[in-house]
This record gives structure tokens, sequence and C-alpha cells, in this order.
């Protein structure tokens, strides 16, 4: 594709395919979003998003089934037929059995995390931010997925590095509450008082380890720090990276 993209370095079979686009490879149009802004809620330019989008689609051969996020758990199931791709739905998790349907979250600072079984016969997304890490939903994407958590592996995107994202006590006690005491490793103190830096990649490694998803891979990207990025946190007003996984 015109714009940048990182291929997932993961041992996933062949047939599953995974993409995330970046800000860069395209001149910028808008300094505020760039030319591959994906995302439609952020004040870009409709008809450009739209372009983005449709060209992405043609590029990569898929049709994608974008979501209506909201930072929560629930996850949907996308099938083969055109009505699962042509409005977004509400939710933060899709998987898929269907050849040639993408399962795409749009991040900014959140965590995109892709999985899939050995056998290459399901692929699964979940946009993990705060919330939906401290609410479930990489747990109810491992749930609702149709083979034992045992055979699955995942790759964490780029996300906020835990230097930039300082957070108040009630977010570290609320995904503390949620993955266990081992997830107050991923919180240290801040220079304020009452303040802490959490590193939400941690979290997400922690929740998957104990829903019985070994094979984890990916991590090590900030968002915040890199430009190649769109970043919420350094920028406020900015657009979107797509994070897609599918079944060739």
């Amino acid at each position: 594709m015109p714009a940048d993209a990182i291929v997932p370095d993961w041992p996933a079979p062949d047939r599953v395919r995974a993409r995330l686009t970046l800000r860069t490879g395209v001149p910028d149009v808008e300094p505020r979003f760039g030319g591959v802004n994906l995302a439609d809620h952020v004040g870009d330019d409709p008809e450009r998003v739209r372009a983005n989008r449709r060209r992405l689609e043609a590029e990569q051969g898929v049709a994608v089934g974008w979501l209506a996020q909201v930072h929560g758990t629930d996850v949907i199931e996308l099938g083969g037929d055109a009505g699962d791709t042509a409005v977004p739905r509400v939710a933060d998790a899709a998987w898929t059995q269907a050849q040639g349907v993408a399962c795409a979250v749009l991040t900014a600072d959140g965590l995109p995390v892709i999985a899939c079984d050995r056998a290459g016969t399901v692929v699964g997304i979940a946009h993990c931010g705060w919330r939906g890490l401290a609410e479930g939903v990489l747990a109810s994407l491992v749930r609702a997925l149709p083979v034992p958590a045992s055979t699955l592996m995942a790759w964490i995107g780029p996300g906020i590095g835990q230097v930039r994202y300082e957070v108040g006590e009630e977010v570290r006690d609320a995904v503390v509450q949620r993955a266990g005491g081992v997830a107050r490793a991923a919180f240290v103190p801040g220079k304020r008082a009452g303040k802490y830096l959490a590193d939400l990649e941690a979290v997400a490694r922690v929740e998957l380890r104990a829903l019985g998803v070994l094979d984890i891979h990916g991590g090590g990207y900030c968002t915040v720090r890199d430009p190649r990025f769109y970043s919420f946190r350094r920028d406020g007003v900015t657009g979107r990276m797509a994070t897609l996984i599918w079944l060739a």
C-alpha cells in the first residue's frame, strides 16, 4: 500500500495476515491528521477518511469490519456477508473464521492486540485502553473464540509507553482488581503524589497469560515517542491508525 505499514513479527500460520497502518507514507494534507487517518470521528474530512478506507481495502484485498469503539468489552463475530462490514457495529473486539474479512481496531495510544490459533482457522482483535483492560475486553475476546485458549498466539501492537503514561490511583486500582495483584508491578510511582506510570503492555501480557494464552509476541513500541504513530496523548487532536487481521 502507498502508506507505510508494520507487518507483525510473529509465527502465525501462512494464511493469517495482519497489518498496522502508520501515519507516514503519503504527503500530509492536514498536519493534524496526515494523509492516512482512518478514523471518521476525529474531525478529519469525511470523504478523505472514506477514500483512505477504500484504498486500504482494495490494496489488501479484504472487506474491513470497522467498529464503533466505546472502550467496552463487547465482541462481535464477522461473517462472510456484506452486511457484517457495511455499517460499523458498536464493539471493541471482533473475530472471524471467514476468508477475506478483516477484523480491525483504531488506536492512537491504546493497545491493539491480535490473536489467532496455530491451525489458522480463526483470528481476532481487541482494542485495549486502560478501561477495556480493566473491564475485561481480552477475556471477552479469548472466550468468544471457538478454540481453546492454549491453542492461541497473540501479538501486542504499539501503545503509549510507561514513561509517558501517568494515571491516577483509580486507574491502577481498577486494572489491578481485574488482572490480580501481579499487575501491580505494571504501575510505578509517578513524580506527583497519587500518580503512577502505567505499563499497559505488561497488563495485557498478565491478562493473556491468566486466560491461558502463553504464546505472546510484539510490544516494545511507544506511540508518544515514535512520530510514525498517531498519539492522542502527544497531539490532542489527531488521527487514528488501523490494525487489521484476516484469513487469506
